[in-house]
């Protein structure tokens, strides 16, 4: 499968633009090196060519600092031509300027049929299961992986036979920091529509502090905050099991993501050892 459509709408493989990620390339590298003053390891963990699912935890809210910063590593080590998606939620497809820029630089709709196929093509693929819930989870967990308990990454990777590189962060909570999320409380409201109309149909509505707002409310694009950002690439996790049958046993399922969730906390854990200890 390569084209499930073509319109610039995340559901084409080819709208991936080289030659728009080497343009963009050097202004990434400018905030990597002058403005998150981005530090960091292993690298090493990613093989060299091939499918891979790359599976992360991001903060900052929609502008995500930490994806931009691993994106530019990305390009970096392995340049522009190698064949690398990012799964993006469906709600960012209706700002016109972010999923332009998106699509560009390969995103594609987060829908297990895209997935499936940017991994047909021996594509690296990104994922963040925790969506809005994660990006704009309180700064009080910034220091907790918060996968919002989708299992979905498991069973495309139990399906496809690939392993999972974790990807964590530290420091991109800073760039926006979420007071708090209103959204519970708000939920009472649905029947009357209004959630829909406020824009929290995404499963969020946060309170912050950040640019341009200052004070600001509900799932809105912003600014970063300049703040270092730590970035750390895992081992690979390998399952026992593979295959369609291990996809459909729930339990296996359940363990499996247990068991990235577990990792990921480890590896942020270390991160945030390290930087009190400096």
């Amino acid at each position: 499968m390569s084209t499930l459509k073509s319109q610039l709408d995340g559901w084409s493989l080819d709208d991936r633009d080289p030659e728009f990620i080497k343009a963009w390339l050097p202004i990434g590298e400018w905030f990597y090196r002058y403005y998150f003053r981005v530090t960091t390891k292993g690298w090493h963990h990613i093989p060299q060519q091939g499918k891979v699912l790359l599976v992360g935890s991001h903060n900052g809210g929609m502008a995500s600092p930490d994806t931009s910063m691993f994106m530019v590593d990305w390009f970096r080590r392995f340049g522009i031509h190698r064949p690398t998606y990012a799964l993006m939620h469906p709600a960012a497809w209706t700002i016109p300027q972010l999923a332009h820029l998106g699509v560009k630089s390969g995103a594609i709709m987060a829908h297990p049929k895209m997935a499936i196929a940017a991994l047909h093509r021996d594509a690296a693929v990104l994922v963040y299961p925790g969506g809005a819930e994660d990006m704009f989870r309180p700064h009080s967990q910034r220091h907790q992986i918060h996968l919002a308990g989708r299992k979905g990454f498991i069973k495309l990777a139990l399906r496809e036979r690939v392993p999972i590189v974790p990807l964590v962060s530290l420091g991109a909570h800073d760039t926006l920091i979420i007071l708090g999320d209103l959204y519970d409380p708000l939920k009472q409201l649905q029947q009357w529509g209004v959630l829909n109309s406020l824009g929290v149909d995404i499963g969020v509505f946060p309170i912050y502090l950040g640019l341009p707002w200052g004070l600001g409310i509900g799932p809105i694009p912003n600014f970063p905050l300049p703040a270092p950002i730590q970035t750390r690439v895992g081992a690979p996790i390998i399952f026992e099991r593979y295959g369609r049958e291990a996809a459909c046993d729930r339990v296996y399922v359940d363990a499996c993501y247990q068991r990235v969730l577990n990792e990921m906390q480890q590896e942020l854990d270390v991160l945030v050892m390290e930087a009190e200890q400096q």
